[in-house]
C-alpha cells in the first residue's frame, strides 16, 4: 500500500510542507519541513484524526523551518535534522527574511542513517548542493528531496554554501539509486517523478551527455 502524502504550501514562499502517513487513517505521522504556521499544520493533523510522531528537515534554510520550534513544542514530537551547525551562519540565522526560533534537534542526520518512525521506514541520503547540510528522505517509492531538484528546475545554488558541481553529483547519485519512477515531492512546486526530471529537466542537461 502506497504512502499517504498531504502537501501543504506555507509561508512568503509556499514552501512544501509534507504530512506522511503509513495508511489513511493512521494514529500517527510524520511531519517533513514544516516551513510556517504551526497552528495550520496542527489543525490538519487533528482534521485527519492522527498526532505528528516526529519532525523532519530537509535543510535549515528558514523557509523550510519556521515552524519547527513551536510544532515540536505544541506536539512533543522528536526533530531530526541535519546539525544546525552544518549550515552556513548567515543562512540559518534566515538571510534577513525573518527570524527563526532555535530548535533542538534530537536525532542529527548526515546521510545513512534508517529511521523508524509512525510505521514508516525512511532511509536518509545526504544530497549536498543547494546547501551542505542537505538530505533526501526515501520511503516506499516516494522520495522527499527538499530544494534538490524540482518539476522543470532545480534549488538554488548562489546562496552562502551552494554547490553547482555537488547539486548535479547529487541528482546524479539518485539516478544510480532510486528506480525513475520514483516520486519526488520537491521542496517547492508540484510532485514529480525521477526519471522525468533526468530526461526533460533543462537544468539537468549535463546528466544526460
Amino acid at each position: 500500500m502506497p504512502l499517504v502524502v498531504d502537501r501543504y504550501e506555507l509561508g512568503v514562499a509556499r514552501t512544501n510542507c509534507y504530512v506522511v502517513r503509513a495508511e489513511r487513517g493512521a494514529a500517527e505521522a510524520v511531519v517533513i519541513d514544516p516551513g510556517d504556521d504551526a497552528s495550520t499544520v496542527r489543525l490538519e493533523l487533528a482534521g485527519m484524526g492522527t498526532r505528528c510522531t516526529a519532525i523532519l528537515v530537509t535543510h535549515a534554510d528558514v523557509d523550510h523551518v519556521g515552524a519547527v520550534h513551536d510544532l515540536a513544542e505544541g506536539t512533543g514530537a522528536p526533530v531530526h535534522a541535519p546539525p544546525r551547525d552544518a549550515m552556513p551562519k548567515e543562512r540559518a540565522e534566515g538571510l534577513g527574511w525573518y527570524s527563526v526560533q532555535t530548535y533542538d534537534v534530537d536525532t542529527e542526520l548526515r546521510g545513512g542513517e534508517e529511521l523508524d518512525l509512525a510505521a514508516v521506514q525512511f532511509e536518509v541520503v545526504a544530497i549536498p548542493g543547494h546547501s551542505p547540510d542537505h538530505v533526501a528522505f526515501a520511503a516506499d517509492g516516494a522520495l522527499f528531496s527538499g530544494d534538490l531538484v524540482f518539476a522543470g528546475s532545480v534549488g538554488r545554488v548562489d546562496l552562502p554554501g551552494g554547490d553547482w558541481d555537488a547539486l548535479l553529483a547529487s541528482t546524479r547519485a539518485l539516478a544510480d539509486r532510486f528506480p525513475p519512477e520514483t516520486t519526488i515531492y520537491p521542496g517547492h512546486g508540484p510532485p514529480t517523478a525521477l526519471g522525468a526530471e533526468l530526461e526533460r529537466n533543462p537544468f539537468l542537461a549535463e546528466l544526460r551527455t
